[in-house]
């Protein structure tokens, strides 16, 4: 005797629901199997082996009844163990379908068997899942009928299992038939159906009610005023007037794919007048329906060969419809959904304004955003598969492409977003309105249909399990109250919906007690209040099912060509940030059935969004780089040197009126010019750049933190990254330098378009929310390094080091009397141009050597900067040291008896005609050069060096009084009174730290510390000598034995006496003419006075402390002595002394620049009356030559 069903103990809710899920990850892991066996690269290598193609030929013809004895398959003994591994995950996953497959069939029975009556607008949660039930059911048997190589796969496990285990796999057989039974998927499913057509097709005519009202054209949307807060103004504070609100947001690729999956399967009731209109609209809406991700079908070419397939059913007029449907199909749907698209761009950014300035409205019009999100997703769909599968060309359809390439669609995604964003920022407004519609409204209403349904005479009494549901949903929201979320409780209506789901389907069997179609007040308030729960807790879940686009996932082609089609597109610009929120929503396509594949999702999405950031950044970084290059264009006509134009065009104004005729050439256009508009509406070059960086600042600027897979992504952090390198770039690029030809740019103008670039980039704050300093503060120390931390290049300090050191430096030591140092002028002189030079370029020393110059470097390349130039200085200046004291080695014996017979001017004459005999250079027998000359040489070189190092002392002084003057009065205080000790030791370590801190801050001192220092390091690590193309044979003495074993002291002594008997050399030399316009001697040796000082208070600072003074007045002595005696030189020796004057001056400058000696010890050992004539002399002649 059979038993009457109890609905309860069916659980239809709870398989429905548990089989649903499983069905999604049944469907994708088929998927991947599809997409895994479809790939050579992914699929198991011996699947490729072509050695075994016999046997996957034998496998696949004797499918399913397979003899394992047969000696063709004995290869696959060997492979056995590797074959069970490998395709382990593919048979089972067949085997899952399989159980899969016999539970929905269970399940589709029962719910036969109940009679259940199936209404979308009244038991939405039970009509809904049944329906993606059916659709999933059919999506994975048709997926399953598409895999390649199944019977060979299947088989080939079975074969190797049976080796392996000495049995077959019990599933194997009903696995095989499987197999076999959905070759024709639909043929089968169609013959499944037959009896659950009466479930089916009611459930599909509900449809009817909400499927073509979401199908409309563009038009009919704004006729009928969709989406729109604004068409009924004074019923914005409304909540919608609508019944089936669960409806309302319902996917519209969902309805297509129930309709024509039903409908197919179900083709007899094609009839009925109902399903023909929804089946003739769902097949017009599109040529290509979904069965998961990016696998689709080209639905009305796989509907005919069903069709046609049916033999006896006399299918040809349905045959001839669907072909009809396909043609209309492809001429006006893509148009359709063009239009469409627009229409949403619209609407999107009026309900994103109005939501952005009220978001009170997400309340009472919060549906709108779930409606719109919905139908905005559902035309993103459409697109990407269609505009990825495009129909065949034996259609004979001509296709727009306009209708595909959508160069606006960044737009529609920027708005989706958008609303989304503000769901989740005003998430607690939502939740306040929520809570108190449920606790307020909801369940005032829901206690008022109960209690009418206990007073109904036609139900005596509500059933027991009913009943029980109903009360607690009611005690459920009527309890919730504000306090909750005013103390941030956590909600879960999950009870509340599942018992909804419950009673729907214990309601809607037949023979219920309650009968839900007899009650639809019921049932419609119930599914209201299931969408006001889920606007409470389940905020964020329904944002996904609404607006989800991981989609993109599975169409990255299409996905980057929109990325770039939207930076080619200006008006797009501030839309491209969504490219990268997109990828946040790839994790949610991943499936917990199918974990293996959410590493290589995850992986995707992360490039991707790195990929989108890093091009957006370099895109915001070239629109900078171009306004840049224009201020510096501007700047560079603002510099002084453009005004002589100007100046020698005024200065012509008082001319005569026939000069004014004669022809002119244009007149070059003025700085300011460009700012002068007479029409907005004419945009310049400059005005399409700020428009372009202020979209893509917008898009930096939307969000702070993107979150893709477990990675939060900061744009702002991106672009700033990119825009250091970028600057950090620009920086050394400005300076032009070029080793080959020696050019560079002259520090001022350098720092006249750094200013220029720093001013731009600190514009950018106006666009975007970032601390520029920031920037400034990371690259621009980076530059007073010799190398940059970023790619390790050189900075603009090694590049001006080098230049001025290697370039200009060597050619005021080498080009002798053509590049004068002037100490009036603060600055290098070009006076002659050497014609005879291989580096045919004029070099004007003045225009990159003078203080104004090197004011700009010292402010380029800052205190770090300007002490590694004069490290790198002094280590030249160590080296012509070490030179010197070989020379002096050589000389010793000599330079000794000078120095204790300076008062015996006989013998000094014999000793100074022994030092200074001519020594031949190996290799070179015309130059011969003696020790004298190599030693004034190197000398005056060292003094150049020290000039050009004093000159950059004080350049940074100046810039650093101007930059900090607090700081440097307290510098200059601790120099003038360093605090005394009694210990002279400690006293001279205290002074030298002083002295190492004034130098840093370019205050001068008696001996430069950086000297001392290079000095000192000379003894243990010999430097690299200073480029000289003069350097004498006397320089290539073997140098560390010899010097090492001399005492040092003595040979600083010794060097002194060379020089001081050296100078009146000098006087023989045509070069050594003192200039008086320049303060200087053409031959540079008025800066041995710097040169004697600072070497000799270095060396016996370091050798002799406290010995200086008395060393220097010896040096005095003994040079005063020699001069004298040059002056005491015959008649016809007179001649050949040419310039005596000018270096009787040199005497003079000495003591002058010295710290330790006074103009009283000069004159005690040489005549004032022969300096002051000297000057007169030299002062005559320069106004002579003038």
């Amino acid at each position: 005797m059979s038993r009457a069903m109890v609905p309860s103990q069916q659980k239809l809710a709870e398989k429905l629901t548990i089989l649903n899920d499983r069905g999604r990850g049944m469907l994708t892991r088929i998927y991947n199997i599809k997409k895994m066996l479809t790939n050579t690269d992914s699929k198991p290598a011996f699947l490729s082996d072509k050695n075994l193609d016999s046997v996957f030929k034998y496998l696949h013809k004797k499918f399913p009844n397979i003899d394992n004895h047969a000696g063709a398959l004995q290869v696959i003994n060997n492979i056995k163990q590797d074959v069970v591994k490998s395709l382990s995950l593919y048979y089972f996953t067949f085997v899952d379908i399989m159980d899969f497959k016999d539970h929905v069939v269970d399940l589709l029975t029962t719910i036969d068997a109940c009679q259940v009556h199936m209404d979308v607008t009244l038991n939405y949660d039970l009509t809904v899942n049944y329906l993606n039930l059916i659709s999933t059911y059919v999506s994975i048997m048709i997926l399953l009928s598409r895999v390649e190589d199944r019977r060979v796969v299947l088989s080939l496990y079975s074969v190797a299992y049976e080796y392996l285990h000495a049995s077959c796999d019990p599933s194997f057989p009903r696995l095989g038939q499987l197999v076999i039974d959905y070759d024709s998927p639909l043929r089968k499913l169609s013959e499944e159906f037959v009896p659950h057509s009466r479930v089916v097709v009611p459930a599909i005519m509900s449809l009817h009610k909400i499927y073509p009202k979401r199908n409309l054209p563009a038009d009919q949307m704004r006729a009928t005023g969709m989406l729109s807060l604004l068409a009924e103004p004074l019923k914005i504070m409304n909540v919608p007037n609508t019944d089936m609100v669960q409806c309302e947001y319902l996917s519209l690729d969902s309805m297509e794919r129930w309709i024509i999956f039903s409908m197919m399967l179900c083709h007899q009731y094609l009839q009925e007048a109902q399903l023909w209109d929804l089946w003739k609209t769902a097949l017009q809406s599109g040529y290509i329906i979904q069965l998961c991700r990016d696998e689709v079908l080209h639905i009305h070419s796989y509907i005919n060969t069903f069709f046609e397939s049916l033999k006896g059913h006399n299918m040809s007029k349905r045959i001839t419809e669907v072909k009809d449907l396909q043609h209309q199909a492809l001429l006006s749907a893509p148009g359709i959904h063009r239009e469409r698209r627009k229409f949403l761009r619209s609407a999107l950014k009026e309900l994103a304004l109005i939501y952005t300035d009220q978001p009170g409205l997400l309340g009472p019009k919060g549906l709108y955003i779930f409606q719109a999100l919905a139908v905005a997703r559902d035309e993103i769909h459409w697109l990407l598969r269609h505009f990825d599968n495009p129909p065949s060309k034996r259609h004979n359809v001509k296709l727009s492409q306009e209708d595909f390439v959508d160069r606006q669609l960044p737009e529609l995604l920027f708005n989706m977003e958008e609303l989304k964003s503000l769901v989740r920022k005003y998430n607690q407004v939502v939740q306040r309105y929520y809570v108190q519609y449920l606790a307020g409204y909801d369940s005032v209403l829901l206690n008022q249909l109960i209690q009418d349904l206990n007073k109904e005479p036609n139900l005596a009494h509500c059933p027991e399990d009913e009943s029980v549901i109903l009360s607690s949903l009611y005690n459920s929201i009527a309890a919730v109250s504000v306090k909750q979320v005013e103390a941030n409780d956590m909600f879960d209506f999950r009870g509340i919906r599942l018992d909804w789901f419950r009673l729907q389907a214990y309601t809607s069997v037949s023979r219920a007690g309650l009968v839900l179609r007899d009650h639809s007040d019921l049932g419609k308030h119930l599914n209201m209040i299931v969408f006001h729960t889920k606007m409470v807790d389940y905020l964020d879940e329904l944002l996904n099912e609404a607006g989800d686009l991981s989609i993109y996932c599975f169409y990255t082609q299409i996905f980057e060509h929109q990325f770039k089609q939207c930076m080619e597109f200006p008006a797009q610009h501030r839309y491209s940030i969504v490219f990268p929120i997109i990828c946040g929503h790839f994790m949610n396509a991943t499936h917990e059935l199918c974990p293996e594949e959410r590493h290589s999702i995850g992986t995707t999405s992360v490039q991707y969004a790195h990929w989108f950031l890093k091009e957006m950044s370099d895109e915001v970084n070239q629109v900078i780089t171009a306004i840049c290059e224009e201020q510096c264009m501007l700047n560079y006509k603002l510099l002084p040197k453009h005004s002589a134009a100007s100046i020698l065009q005024s200065s012509n104004k008082h001319k005569k009126k026939q000069d004014k005729k004669k022809h002119v050439g244009p007149e070059e256009e003025k700085p300011g010019v460009e700012s002068a508009r007479k029409n907005r509406e004419n945009f310049t070059r400059m005005d399409k750049l700020h428009m372009a960086l202020t979209e893509l600042c917008y898009a930096v600027n939307y969000c702070n933190v993107i979150q893709v897979w477990e990675h939060g992504f900061v744009p702002r952090e991106f672009f700033i990254q990119h825009l250091e390198t970028r600057f950090n770039k620009a920086l050394v690029g400005m300076m032009m330098y070029n080793p080959d030809t020696s050019e560079i740019a002259k520090p001022s103008e350098l720092l006249s378009s750094v200013k220029a670039i720093m001013s731009v980039l600190q514009g950018l704050e106006n666009y975007v929310q970032i601390d520029i300093a920031r920037v400034f503060n990371s690259v621009l120390p980076q530059q007073t390094q010799a190398t940059d931390s970023f790619n390790g290049e050189k900075t603009i300090t090694a590049n001006y080091t080098n230049w001025y050191l290697e370039v200009l430096l060597r050619r005021v030591t080498v080009n002798i009397g053509q590049i004068v140092y002037s100490p009036n002028r603060k600055a290098f002189v070009t006076v002659a141009a050497d014609n005879n030079s291989k580096e045919n370029l004029y070099l004007a020393a003045e225009e990159y050597a003078d203080l104004t110059e090197l004011r700009a470097l010292a402010e380029l390349i800052g205190p770090y900067g300007m002490r590694y130039l004069g490290e790198r200085l002094m280590g030249h200046v160590a080296s012509q040291v070490d030179e010197l004291k070989k020379l002096v080695i050589q000389n010793k014996e000599v330079l000794f008896n000078m120095r204790t017979s300076f008062d015996k001017p006989d013998a000094m004459r014999e000793l100074f005609r022994r030092l200074g005999r001519p020594v031949k250079q190996p290799g070179n027998t015309k130059n011969q050069v003696s020790d004298v000359d190599s030693v004034l040489m190197r000398m005056t070189i060292i003094g150049i060096l020290l000039s050009y190092r004093s000159l950059a002392q004080e350049a940074l002084l100046d810039v650093l009084e101007d930059r900090i003057p607090f700081l440097m009065a307290s510098v200059q205080d601790l120099k003038h009174f360093v605090p005394n000790m009694k210990d002279t030791k400690y006293s001279n370590m205290k002074q030298q730290v002083v002295n190492e801190m004034a130098s840093a801050a370019g205050l001068s001192c008696d001996i430069d510390p950086l000297l001392i220092s290079a000095l000192r390091s000379q003894k243990n690590e010999p430097r690299k000598e200073y480029k000289d193309t003069a350097r004498t044979s006397t320089s290539s003495v073997s140098s560390d034995p010899e010097v090492t074993n001399e005492s040092d002291y003595e040979l600083a002594c010794l060097l002194m006496v060379f020089v001081a008997v050296s100078i009146p050399t000098l006087a023989k030399k045509d070069v050594s003419v003192f200039k008086a316009s320049l303060e200087g001697n053409l031959n540079n040796c008025h800066c041995l006075a710097k040169a004697v000082n600072q070497i000799a208070g270095a060396l016996f600072t370091i050798h002799g402390p406290g010995d200086v003074s008395d060393r220097l007045q010896e040096f005095l002595a003994l040079a005063s002595s020699s001069l004298l005696r040059l002056g005491q030189s015959q008649e016809h020796d007179k001649e050949f002394v040419k310039n005596r004057e000018s270096v009787y001056i040199l005497l003079d400058l000495i003591v002058q620049e010295s710290p330790y000696l006074t103009m009283d010890l000069l004159e005690s050992c040489f005549p004032y009356a022969l300096l002051r004539n000297a000057y007169h002399t030299v002062y005559k002649a320069s106004a002579v030559d003038n």
